[in-house]
Formats: structure tokens, sequence, C-alpha cells
């Protein structure tokens, strides 16, 4: 299994020789503009695409499929809807499914349980993207195992620490996780990614797997940046089997 954070949550996901691209935010710096509920009004994404428009065009043209946690902008923008191949096999969460079709996508399979491409199951995880009135405004988010006869990869999603995670975690026991982090916050409630707390949890209920942190440094409502994160698995001495990667790293290989 080989696995590249692009930014934020956009992934580059290469199991079984099948190529999966996830939560893709392709636009350019600034693209999104201001997010609401907060009095931050830096215009999103904060970074640019680790790489050119060439590179991007290689990575569209090798995807067999797009996996969509959900359909917030830094997710799911514009420029993705405008970039991907209307025919393009795209995998969502049930709730998603019309909306992404009215985009003009013709392939769009929601994922109610689990469902198999080729040799990679893909099976659907819950998750809480908030508690209270936050958790109401964010909506119904999704997660995912990408498991195989010999390897096995989950893809958190937004979601804090919550009931929905130590579930997946004790029926799939991964091998790999991906884990949005930042502890995102708006003006409303709580924080509505994981934070170092929410990490710092998992990491110890895990155990043995390997984890990595994305979701940093690219949208205003996060939190705790890169440095200050490093800083708090330091602290609190959980440095192994954890990364958190730049964008355009190679996370898992």
């Amino acid at each position: 299994m080989k696995a590249r954070l692009i930014r934020n949550a956009t992934l580059w996901i290469e199991i079984e020789e099948i190529k999966i691209l996830v939560d893709p935010m392709l636009g350019q710096k600034g693209s999104l503009g201001p997010f609401p509920w907060t009095e931050d009004n830096r215009a999103n994404p904060l970074s640019d695409l680790p790489f050119d428009s060439e590179e991007l065009s290689k990575i569209i043209q090798n995807t067999d499929f797009v996996l969509l946690t959900h359909l917030h902008p830094d997710h799911w923008d514009e420029a993705a809807q405008q970039l991907l191949p209307k025919d393009i096999l795209i995998y969502c969460q049930p709730i998603d499914e019309e909306l992404v079709r009215t985009s003009g996508f013709t392939r769009v399979i929601p994922v109610t349980n689990e469902i198999t491409y080729k040799d990679v199951s893909i099976i659907r995880t819950g998750g809480k993207h908030g508690l209270g009135k936050i958790g109401e405004l964010m909506g119904e988010v999704s997660g995912y195992i990408l498991k195989t006869k010999n390897e096995s990869l989950y893809i958190t999603g937004d979601t804090i620490w919550c009931e929905d995670i130590s579930n997946a975690l004790d029926i799939h026991n991964p091998e790999y996780i991906i884990a949005n982090g930042g502890g995102a916050r708006f003006n409303i409630g709580e924080h509505v990614t994981m934070n170092g707390e929410d990490i710092k949890t998992m990491a110890a209920y895990t155990g043995s797997a390997y984890i990595a942190i994305v979701h940093l440094d690219a949208v205003s409502p996060v939190r705790e940046d890169r440095e200050l994160l490093k800083k708090f698995l330091s602290l609190h001495e959980i440095t192994q089997n954890i990364i958190i990667p730049d964008d355009g790293a190679v996370i898992f290989n």
C-alpha cells in the first residue's frame, strides 16, 4: 500500500494496483474564500497544491475511483467538480449521491455498508463532525475502511473521537489509520475534527497501528497546526508509529 497526502484531507491511495483519489479539494490558494461561522477572514484554502497542473492532470488521469467522505468544500470543491471527468467512478455516502449527480457525474455509487471494487473492500464507517448545534450544522459524515486480503487502511474522515471510531477500530483492527486532525473549530460549540487529546486517546486505543494525521494548515477553522501538534505529541511521548506529513509527502509506502 502507498498513501500520499496532497493537501488538507485530499489523499492519493494506491492499494492492490488500484489508485484512489480521496476528498479532492483541487482549487488554487484562496479559491474558496472565507468560511462561515468564524471571525477569520482569510480566504481558503490557505496553501496551494504541492505540485503543478501537469502532475495534477496525471493524477486525475490515473484515478480508478474517487472516494468522498462528505461534501464540505474543503473535501469536494468546485475545482474538483470541474477538473474530474463526468464519467469517473465516485463512491460516496448515500445522503450525498443525489447532490454529486446534480453536478453532472454519471457513475456515482453510494456505499451503504460495504462494497467491493476488484480486490478491495470499501467499508463505510460513522463519525461525529462535532457535537450539539455545530454537529447538526456540519451534517452527516463518513469514514472508510479499505481492506484487502493482506492489509487495511482506515480513513476516519472529519470526526472527533467518539464511539463510532472505537467501534471501527474494534471491528476492523486496521494496520494503518489516516485521521483528520487540527481541532477545527467555529464560533459555535466545540471542535469538529480531532484535536490533540482525541489523537492521544486514539493512539492509546489502537496500540500498534501506524497513524498519520492530516487536515492541517490548509483551512482557517483549524486551530492546531503541525508544529503545535508535534509539540503536543512529543510532550506526551506519543511519537512511535505516528507521523504528521507535509503536503505532497508519502505517508505509507
